[in-house]
């Protein structure tokens, strides 16, 4: 079992960065002309959706490993995994937080999954991930866990695993 999933951010945030191009457009229009102000406006709105987009392009995988944006674990250090509804997300995140955790997370995700680390060596006693499907994602970790390696389609395990 495999997961690919995007934490893209929702349409509110797209709506904020047009926003942001609008006034600042309007802010130069009011004191120049309306040949600046639009210029003004296409470039912020681009910076505004340059950022929505860079911070919305986290990614969080299962294949061979475990990946979270550009950071990876293997099978042999996944430990217990915890499917976390929105209140227990919001108490892992907050007052049960422990401050050495990995955190992949998104303001706008309200669910996910915790995920312990056997590795006396690694400093972060779990990850954090967010998910719009936690029960898919701690799923296809679990398969992880257990294969130490991703099946093909045909459920032979893939060359080099």
């Amino acid at each position: 079992m495999t997961h690919r999933e995007r934490l893209t951010a929702p349409t509110a945030w797209w709506i904020g960065a047009t926003g942001f191009g609008l006034t600042c457009g309007w802010l130069v229009f009011v004191a120049t002309t309306p040949v600046f102000a639009t210029v003004a406006t296409v470039i912020a709105a681009a910076i505004g959706y340059g950022f929505v987009a860079a911070y919305g392009a986290l990614q969080v995988r299962v294949d061979d490993e475990l990946h979270a944006g550009r950071a990876h674990i293997g099978a042999e250090f996944l430990g217990e995994i915890e499917v976390l509804d929105r209140a227990t997300y919001r108490e892992v995140m907050g007052p049960r937080a422990d401050v050495r955790a990995w955190l992949a997370t998104r303001p706008w995700i309200d669910t996910g999954v915790k995920v312990r680390i056997d590795d006396a060596q690694d400093p972060h006693p779990y990850w954090l991930l967010g998910s719009r499907r936690p029960e898919r994602l701690a799923a296809a970790i679990e398969d992880l866990r257990q294969t130490g390696r991703r099946t093909a389609a045909g459920g032979a395990p893939q060359k080099g695993a």
